[in-house]
């Protein structure tokens, strides 16, 4: 440590790497694994300490990743090498548990010990308190991030040098693609990198957060990142949120989406939503009217979450990409030991809302993909093939977590 301008623990710098290492990811553009870093780890390691508690750090070009999304567009991201992601994530838990105690109680994104399932169960209980939600989508949010507002926010809250030093480069780094194609960058922050998130969630705590809080005291709302809804009282207070909201954004450099940021009618009986927007999504959830049951067993309408269609969708197409009936090589025993976690992780976070009608779409997917495999390796009809599982499940009704699901379990085992 002797003789460095910047006195960086190289406990910290380890710990850094043992979080990288776990979360695994992609090559950035120097082509590097994690395996092939870990050829050498001793010594990579002290490079990347050396450098950062001298000052000669410099951050590598992003890889630039381009996903398609749903609605016809792409969503970029930006994929740092992994001695960038090591040194974002020395920066990250130096930076963590200080910001942990700044940011608000109903900011759920990217945080320890919070997740989408809080955010979900306060927005449950607040959308029948509220007659009124704006359902905010920002566009182009992690793309348009002003560095010098990110930087001026995180100057309050941090006075290490070399942490304000190296969060600006990594925010001026350059995007590059496979091609070599560089792209200079003035604004936004990768989505994809180790600190991203972090200072995403920094920047809406004073952009969004801490705006709300002083302008609109009495609103309650939930943002899980860049996703959030306010509840409103009424028609005219969700107007005249909205309305600023918009010279908000615009302040912050940001924009509401046109089309997807919305204004939604949650309270009353279905006669009174006529002519409303009385739907919205949230988190991978649906919220819309539904009829439930009150404690002693009576039906009445009231707006609940339940699994989106989308989040449906997509849990079916990755179930069919699995390609089960050409696994005809291995036994039920190994399908269930490389499935039933992914499975078990769905049931866990859709299954808590519309219980029942989660479990009997989960089940028809599943199921049909488990007999499509039995008939392939053991050459049978569909009806010899439904007798045989049949079997099995009632001997081992937890091998899957589906069959648990259907058999009245809340949760997978």
């Amino acid at each position: 440590m002797k003789g460095k301008p910047f006195s960086i623990p190289k406990s910290l710098v380890w710990q850094a790497y043992e979080m990288v290492r776990k979360n695994k990811g992609a090559c950035g553009y120097d082509g590097q694994s994690i395996e092939e870093f870990e050829t050498d780890r001793d010594k990579n390691l002290y490079k990347i300490w050396n450098r950062m508690s001298s000052g000669t750090y410099f951050p590598q070009a992003v890889l630039l990743h381009e996903i398609p999304k749903n609605d016809g567009g792409t969503r970029i991201l930006g994929i740092p090498t992994v001695g960038d992601r090591i040194a974002q994530a020395t920066v990250k838990i130096l930076l963590e548990r200080p910001l942990e105690k700044v940011f608000d109680k109903d900011s759920y994104g990217y945080r320890p010990g919070r997740s989408p399932v809080h955010a979900l169960e306060a927005a449950r209980q607040r959308i029948w308190k509220y007659a009124w939600v704006i359902d905010i989508d920002i566009k182009g949010f992690f793309d348009n991030i002003r560095h010098d507002l990110v930087l001026k926010a995180l100057r309050r809250h941090c006075k290490e040098h070399w942490v304000l030093l190296y969060v600006e480069r990594w925010l001026r780094a350059p995007l590059i693609d496979r091609e070599g194609k560089m792209q200079e960058r003035q604004k936004g922050t990768p989505q994809g990198g180790v600190i991203s998130p972090l200072l995403a969630n920094l920047y809406l705590h004073y952009g969004l957060d801490c705006w709300m809080r002083r302008n609109f005291p009495k609103i309650e709302f939930e943002r899980f990142a860049d996703d959030a809804i306010l509840h409103c009282k009424s028609e005219a207070e969700a107007d005249h949120v909205l309305q600023c909201l918009k010279g908000r954004m615009e302040e912050i450099g940001l924009e509401l989406h046109p089309e997807k940021t919305k204004k939604v009618f949650c309270g009353g009986p279905a006669e009174r939503n006529k002519g409303r927007l009385c739907e919205f999504k949230f988190l991978g959830f649906d919220f819309k009217t539904r009829t439930l049951k009150d404690p002693r067993g009576r039906l009445f309408r009231k707006m609940a979450p339940g699994p989106s269609v989308k989040a449906m969708k997509g849990i079916t197409a990755f179930i069919k990409g699995w390609n089960l009936h050409r696994a005809t090589a291995l036994c039920l025993e190994d399908i269930s030991i490389r499935y039933s976690p992914v499975v078990r992780g769905w049931i866990n976070y859709f299954a808590r809302y519309c219980y029942r009608n989660f479990a009997y779409r989960l089940w028809s997917v599943l199921q049909s993909r488990l007999l499509k495999w039995y008939m392939c390796k053991f050459k049978v009809t569909q009806t010899i093939a439904e007798k045989k599982l049949g079997r099995i499940r009632r001997f081992r009704p937890t091998m899957f977590p589906h069959w648990y699901l259907l058999s009245g379990g809340s949760r997978a085992v």
